[in-house]
């Protein structure tokens, strides 16, 4: 079985995320290849776009949400994820009993006695009225009936493990702040989930896999339930494996693909590429090591923000008075550095409407 090393892996997942080179893709059309991007942050989605497709304009993001036909919704991992509203409605029922457990991972002691199907009830009625709330208006209307649950916990639950909610705009939208309102699914696009599928099979994890294999592959089992959240999906894998093919990590794990799908030759040039925080490129595996070594792992889950150099992450970067600031995490060489100040210069450029084109790159942390 050919055996795949880190910098096959690492070519292969730029060019599945879009960053080996900018693409031409719709907006909509790149969220969807993408699986949706990681949004909690809500301004983070229109950087990871920028950085993947030629031409980006932020506005039509902001018009894809404000249309209903991309939405913010709790999905993969129970984090807020950027999803298109096809995709939240085919995939939302394949992750309830994920997303309730991971509340309640959170949550069991303040929520022990409360029947989970009666509080779902006592939301919907709330919710009925088609009435945006926050997490903590609609917690509080139901919080006469579970006082000693606390407000945080069943707002938590209703929003996040038992209703299918979407955050509504403003939030999200272009350079705008904003609260989280929520809305009911069914309200706010019109149409209901998708039921859950008594196949054993699992068709919406099939689905699952191939998706995910193409915008992350080749991976693991254990990357593909490191980007869901779900336990695996074997049935699923099982049902698809004989379309896949297979190949061996340098640790000998087993990594599944799609046969067709892109998988660049090693020495392929990489672009410096500056990413958002908690972006999938990085957070969609349980093996990190194609793309950060492990002395930075931390950082992925820090809500750093990150720069790929040659394909790995080498420096963090933030933004201070129009300023791109850029801390790298070892030495750079003049190339290099050339580079990475000409990407963050086009990046503050797009940030601050052509307003600014400051770069500095400070010396190495540590």
């Amino acid at each position: 079985m050919t055996v795949l090393d880190a910098r096959a892996l690492n070519r292969a997942t730029l060019a599945r995320q879009l960053l080996l080179d900018r693409a031409d893709l719709p907006v909509f059309d790149a969220v969807a290849h993408l699986c949706g991007l990681q949004a909690q942050e809500p301004q983070e989605p229109f950087i990871g776009l920028w950085s993947r497709l030629r031409g980006f304009e932020p506005t039509v993001l902001s018009e894809l949400l404000t249309g209903r036909r991309v939405v913010r919704t709790h999905l993969m991992r129970r984090t807020v994820h950027l999803v298109t509203a096809d995709d939240l409605l085919a995939w939302r029922a394949r992750h309830d009993a994920m997303l309730r457990q991971r509340v309640l991972g959170t949550y069991r002691r303040e929520l022990e006695g409360v029947d989970l199907g009666e509080l779902a009830a006592a939301g919907r009625e709330v919710m009925a009225d088609g009435e945006p709330r926050s997490m903590g208006d609609l917690a509080r209307a139901v919080a006469d009936r579970w006082p000693a649950a606390g407000h945080r916990p069943l707002g938590e639950m209703l929003v996040a493990g038992l209703l299918p909610m979407v955050q509504l705009p403003p939030r999200g939208l272009w350079r705008t702040t904003a609260g989280v309102r929520y809305a009911l699914v069914s309200s706010w696009l019109g149409r209901e989930i998708d039921p859950p599928v008594p196949d054993d099979s699992d068709p919406v994890g099939q689905t699952l896999v191939r998706r995910y294999l193409a915008a992350f592959g080749p991976a693991a089992s254990a990357d593909l339930r490191a980007w869901c959240g779900l336990a695996g999906l074997p049935a699923a894998l099982s049902a698809v494996r004989e379309e896949l093919v297979a190949f061996r990590d340098e640790r000998g794990r087993e990594l599944l693909d799609l046969p067709d799908a892109p998988r660049p030759a090693p020495d392929t040039p990489a672009p410096v590429r500056f990413l958002p925080a908690f972006d999938n490129a990085i957070l969609g595996y349980h093996d990190r090591g194609r793309i950060i070594d492990d002395a930075h792992r931390g950082l992925s889950v820090e809500g750093a923000r990150v720069v790929l150099v040659d394909g790995r992450v080498t420096a963090t970067w933030t933004v201070e008075a129009d300023t791109v600031l850029v801390t790298p995490l070892r030495r750079l060489s003049r190339a290099e550095r050339g580079s990475v100040a000409e990407e963050g210069r086009a990046l503050v450029s797009f940030l601050s409407g052509d307003e600014s084109d400051r770069v500095r790159i400070a010396a190495p942390s540590g």
